[in-house]
């Protein structure tokens, strides 16, 4: 049978589609929280001493797909630390919005929202957790409680108020 009806793929045993490495604006720093880091550094822990040990013995196709992409995600979180640059939020003023801190706005419909400012490498959209170089997060960047910000969001430009800044670890 000639190769051209044969598709390779038949041939190969799937690859796992590699995780992207850090969305960092070019020349930027890797920043991290300090719980960022550590969550990063647990997981790391986690992966090599538990999880990669009792897939490294197994001799099935699935079992090495899933040791590469474990094996992947081990080198990305290595790559992640090694580069970051750890910033305790505590330090500095504790009325202004920086890195680190979680802010409550007010948007001009009275509704309220919450944002901590994190790591590129830290965002979780479901806890309100956004980079620091995401348009909301400059935009919140340097402001006082109680000043108004400007921000456009897609459905149009708003007036936000800084309710309360705090620099709580989460739990």
């Amino acid at each position: 049978m000639s190769r051209a009806f044969v598709r390779e793929s038949d041939d190969r045993p799937e690859q796992p589609i590699a995780r992207q490495a850090s969305a960092l604006p070019p020349g930027a720093k890797n920043y991290l929280t300090a719980d960022g880091a550590q969550r990063l550094r647990e997981e790391l822990q986690r992966l090599v001493t538990a999880e990669r040990p009792s897939l490294a013995g197994l001799d099935d196709p699935e079992a090495k797909r899933q040791l590469l992409a474990l094996d992947q995600r081990i080198q990305q979180l290595e790559a992640i630390l090694q580069s970051a640059e750890v910033v305790n939020a505590s330090d500095g003023p504790a009325d202004v919005m920086r890195f680190g801190a979680t802010v409550t706005i007010r948007r001009q419909d009275g509704e309220e929202d919450q944002y901590r400012i994190v790591g590129v490498d830290e965002i979780d959209p479901e806890r309100g957790w956004v980079s620091w170089a995401s348009p909301i997060a400059r935009a919140l960047m340097n402001a006082r409680r109680g000043d108004r910000v400007q921000f456009r969001f897609p459905s149009g430009t708003e007036q936000l108020e800084i309710v309360d800044i705090t620099f709580d670890a989460p739990a």
